[in-house]
């Protein structure tokens, strides 16, 4: 796995701000390719979706944190595929959810793949015009 936050993730989290309270109205982004080494670099790869609140313009959100795992909230996580190809990475913005290189903006980096992966999806090949749900996201404070 190689969850990657960006710098102003980072700060958020050393600030007033946990995980929640960072990411809740934000977007996830999936690309194609390999994902940066850094989610302070800007993105590589074709975007091929971009996931929100039932494929509309309201952010994800996320629910109750217990036993160091926050989940998705019991909405729908959605999006309509932009472009064909296989999801490599995604990028889990802020509300700005600002593009491009950025040691302040607030993200999230994982990559995805079929098992194994920061987002499991059941088949990586995306189809244009399809709509990609995600049903499980979660998030995971390790104990140590």
């Amino acid at each position: 796995m190689a969850l990657r936050l960006s710098t102003g993730g980072r700060n958020g989290l050393l600030g007033t701000s946990g995980i929640k309270e960072l990411f809740n109205g934000g977007k996830i982004r999936i690309y194609s390719g390999a994902q940066p080494a850094s989610a302070d670099y800007a993105e590589t790869g074709s975007l091929l979706v971009t996931i929100t609140s039932s494929s509309g313009t309201n952010g994800v959100s996320f629910g109750t944190a217990a036993a160091g795992v926050i989940p998705k909230d019991s909405g729908v996580w959605s999006g309509v595929i932009a472009a064909a190809g296989n999801a490599g990475w995604f990028r889990l913005y802020g509300t700005a959810g600002t593009t491009g290189s950025s040691a302040t903006e607030v993200r999230m980096d994982g990559n995805v793949g079929v098992s194994g992966s920061d987002m499991v999806l059941a088949n990586p090949a995306l189809v244009l015009n399809a709509t990609l749900t995600i049903d499980t996201f979660t998030l995971t404070q390790p104990a140590s």
